[in-house]
């Protein structure tokens, strides 16, 4: 199973949504880079279930052990070991999923490849897997501040089809997290949370968009032909729950663009190279600028909902289903640090790579 990602700063997850916990091991991480438990501890609260009425009512504290890779606030450079202990699973509540495919679920898929799934919650298809990425997310992002003053900041740009305005070039987390629906725009939040308590009361499910700005990115970062940045960014989010696509940049929006309306004219400004325009998305030939890397990553709506669905049974038999537990309406809010976790992930890992040849 494919468990492990990355290739300087490498990590590899482990566990189900209705086992013992979930963690990560991290490998590869600088030593001596100031690092407390609660910086990863602030990021996990940013993805936790039951932290507003917009998302599953789950109750996980989710609360971060380190054990290993941390001494006196600092990284070894050795293997950092974080778990977080699984304290409110239900499985009792998917007994009636235990035989019967979700539509558009990974039961089927799951049951076909290997012949046996965790059908209590979903087991690693669970978006209760991303709690380890997002906890090294943290990792790398105190290394990419630390040693590179990157910044990075991703929010809802879009639930359905209610649109925000928002400039990449300013948003700040604080706007992000003014609002449980993490979208900085205040009027379309506002219509986000009715559209999504609407969904829910409906039994329901939305989906929609995230946006992301990473500042401060050193050139050179990405590595031709099959390394290129967008390729592992694009991977990246792609390996999220949900998300089904990603843009880079000014994405399939360009393509309706002529050449001389979407090339990125250079300039000498503030001493050094720069772009007019940012339609590349601060990546070129798969290799950073350093200009703000843009990208958007696409979340369909949630697979798991209270309505009653055709499907088939695990013995091949016509059956129908009604999704029972507890799953969030729209993945969009808690969605936003998953990508700012994968978006550091491989920022981090490039980082390194170029690092270790110039």
């Amino acid at each position: 199973m494919g468990s492990i990602f990355g290739h300087l700063f490498r990590i590899s997850s482990f566990g189900e949504s209705h086992g013992g916990g979930v963690g990560v091991v991290i490998d590869g991480c600088p030593p001596r880079v100031p690092l407390a438990l609660e910086e990863i501890q602030v990021e996990l609260d940013r993805r936790r279930p039951g932290q507003s009425t917009l998302v599953t009512p789950r109750q996980e504290a989710d609360r971060a052990e380190v054990l290993s890779g941390l001494l006196d606030g600092l990284t070894l450079g050795t293997p950092i070991a974080i778990l977080v202990r699984n304290e409110d699973a239900r499985s009792a509540a998917y007994q009636p999923m235990r035989e019967v495919y979700r539509p558009s679920h990974a039961d089927f898929t799951y049951d076909a490849k290997y012949g046996i799934r965790a059908w209590q919650g979903g087991g690693r298809s669970s978006a209760r897997e991303t709690v380890g990425r997002v906890a090294a997310g943290a990792v790398a992002r105190k290394v990419l501040a630390h040693l590179a003053s990157v910044e990075i900041v991703a929010w809802v740009s879009r639930v359905q089809d209610i649109n925000a305005e928002v400039d990449p070039a300013t948003v700040s987390r604080a706007a992000v997290e003014a609002t449980p629906t993490r979208c900085p725009d205040p009027q379309a939040a506002a219509e986000i949370v009715a559209r999504i308590e609407a969904a829910r009361a409906d039994g329901d499910s939305l989906g929609g968009v995230v946006k992301c700005v990473a500042r401060r990115v050193p050139t050179g970062l990405g590595e031709p032909v099959f390394d290129k940045l967008e390729a592992d960014l694009g991977r990246a989010l792609l390996s999220l729950p949900a998300c089904k696509g990603v843009e880079i940049g000014s994405g399939f929006a360009g393509t309706y663009l002529r050449g001389s309306e979407h090339n990125d004219p250079f300039e000498m400004r503030e001493g050094r190279v720069r772009t007019r325009s940012n339609h590349s998305g601060g990546i070129q030939g798969g290799i950073s600028n350093g200009e703000d890397i843009l990208l958007s990553a696409a979340f369909k709506p949630t697979a798991t909902i209270r309505k009653i669905q055709d499907s088939v049974s695990s013995d091949g038999a016509n059956a129908t289903i009604e999704g029972k537990g507890r799953h969030d309406p729209c993945v969009l809010p808690r969605a936003v640090p998953m990508v700012e976790a994968m978006v550091a992930l491989v920022l981090c890992d490039h980082w390194l790579r170029q690092r270790a040849i110039s």
